[in-house]
């Protein structure tokens, strides 16, 4: 493996957008894994821009980090994943975002009536939820979960 191939944690900063900082947070959490060259630098392969990339879209999709991590562990080490890789991932997580927009709309959607939260002060909510009966099913805003 050539000089070229690698990248400093500063030029993968510079070349995500990233900070420094933010790099070696995800380092940290384990979703990226550097090399270390003899004087213990960090080297990034540059497979890692795309990972980084991804893990910036798919955290404002709503994944968790550990639900990044066993995506991302998924991935091939040592090589740039190919494009079947990543549309193995994206139709993993495809079910979970449809589920997700299914939810939200059925919160804007219902927003403005009642959300379950056991007030019962908005005429609506003695219609949707006499007694409070949605406390049976726990703590908050019931319906709109």
């Amino acid at each position: 493996m050539g000089p070229n191939d690698t990248l400093s944690i500063g030029e993968l900063a510079r070349r995500t957008g990233l900070s420094v900082s933010a790099i070696r947070f995800y380092e940290d959490k384990g979703l990226i894994e550097p090399m270390r060259t003899g004087g213990n630098q960090r080297r990034f392969l540059r497979s890692d821009i795309r990972r980084l990339s991804f893990i910036l879209i798919v955290q404002k999709l709503g994944l968790s980090l550990e639900e990044i991590g066993e995506h991302l562990r998924a991935l091939p080490k040592g090589r740039t994943p190919s494009s079947f890789d990543w549309w193995k991932i994206s139709e993993a997580i495809r079910g979970g975002l449809d589920e997700r927009i299914a939810q939200l709309q059925a919160m804007r959607d219902n927003l403005d009536g009642c959300i379950g939260c056991g007030c019962l002060s908005l005429k609506t909510c003695q219609i949707y939820n006499p007694q409070d009966i949605a406390a049976e099913g726990g703590a908050g805003p019931r319906i709109l979960r």
